[in-house]
């Protein structure tokens, strides 16, 4: 995050002794990442943050891959996915490569009875359905339909839903997430021309400190392994921070579309990047307003990357056979384009109500054996004249 942030309790001095009431010492923990290098916070503790009592059996979360090798365009009916009781059993991988894994959720309850650290990856989740709290160790964060919650790796979370009724895309990158380069000045701040700003952001607003003593289960997932630990005291007994390392949400419905007199290409729309894929945001917007304007977008050849979009409501005009929570992969190697009929139907059309996110990545996306479950067979031949 390239903006400064503080909460609770910290001493004017970095590196120096931080008295507790009873003259004892808050213990403090450097949050970091790329060594010490990137984005950092500084914590302080009630205890000290490295009391395991325990290291339990590990489980293996890789993903069971079907097609290691795509040449398809797939289309995936997401809804489709089982809701399941648990959080992270309820997270199914779908596309993966060796930099991001995404996938569909659809939890029934509430991250509670455990403590989630994901130490391989920034997550990345995108509330389609459903609302509640984002519950970390520097703090928490509302959330609701349509909300992006960027989660980076080594962050201790829970999460607290309103109903039963939730679906989550989620994105496993491991490659840090930022806003994108083009968007910022050399000091970290969102230029005028940025289709989003600061004031967006859902930054942690409510501290959460417990000081207790005990056993608190921690879910650790390091390299594709989700370890179980016990911890002597509880995880969240931050009672103060700053920097620039924390969770943070941003609603789709703040950004703010660039549009032009012709069709703007994908990366106007761009929303978030890393070192190996970005991510973008289709909103409601007004079409081109050439007077000989086609607001379809023209075909395109997937030469460095693969497309996966994931719809989440309105018309997608460009596509047939669309509905909420479908995603379809269009693989590099061969051009995409608009659905037989749409590139005509869009002429003299001023607006669209589409809402949906795209993950493009620089890299293959291989199918996993859940995607096949709920792939509808026939896509791929979509683009047939009748």
């Amino acid at each position: 995050m390239p903006i400064y942030h503080k909460m609770g309790k910290i001493p004017a001095k970095r590196h120096t002794i931080f008295e507790k009431p009873d003259g004892s010492l808050h213990y403090e923990q450097l949050f970091g990442t790329i060594g010490f290098d990137g984005m950092s916070s500084l914590l302080y503790h009630l205890h000290r943050p490295t009391m395991v009592k325990e290291v339990g059996q590990s489980i293996d979360m890789s993903p069971k891959v079907a097609i290691d090798r795509n040449m398809k365009s797939l289309k995936f009916i997401g809804f489709n996915i089982e809701a399941k009781e648990d959080y992270l059993e309820s997270r199914i991988p779908l596309l993966v490569n060796k930099d991001v894994h995404i996938g569909l959720a659809a939890p029934k309850q509430s991250l509670t009875d455990y403590f989630y650290k994901n130490a391989d990856a920034d997550e990345l989740l995108f509330v389609h359905k459903g609302s509640g709290t984002l519950r970390t160790m520097v703090g928490n964060i509302s959330f609701e339909y349509g909300d992006y919650l960027v989660i980076p790796r080594g962050m201790i979370y829970q999460i607290s839903f309103d109903t039963a009724d939730n679906r989550l895309l989620y994105a496993e990158s491991f490659h840090p997430i930022y806003t994108p380069k083009r968007y910022r000045n050399w000091f970290g701040q969102l230029l005028e021309h940025s289709p989003f700003c600061e004031r967006d952001y859902k930054r942690p607003a409510e501290l959460e400190t417990h000081d207790q003593l005990g056993d608190f289960v921690m879910k650790i997932k390091k390299q594709g392994h989700l370890h179980e630990l016990v911890y002597a005291s509880h995880p969240f007994d931050v009672v103060g921070w700053d920097g620039y390392n924390y969770p943070y949400g941003f609603s789709i419905h703040n950004f703010e579309p660039i549009t032009g007199r012709v069709h703007q290409p994908p990366p106007v729309h761009q929303t978030f990047e890393t070192s190996a894929f970005v991510v973008c945001s289709f909103c409601p917007r007004l079409y081109d307003y050439h007077p000989k304007a086609i607001p379809a977008p023209y075909n395109h050849s997937n030469i460095d990357s693969d497309e996966m979009l994931y719809y989440v409501d309105g018309d997608f005009m460009s596509r047939n056979d669309i509905d909420q929570g479908y995603i379809t992969l269009h693989p590099g190697g061969i051009p995409h384009g608009p659905h037989p009929g749409a590139y005509e139907r869009s002429i003299g059309k001023k607006s669209t109500g589409e809402l949906a996110v795209m993950i493009d990545t620089f890299k293959p996306l291989m199918v996993t054996e859940a995607a096949l479950q709920i792939e509808d067979g026939k896509y791929y031949q979509s683009w047939l004249e009748h």
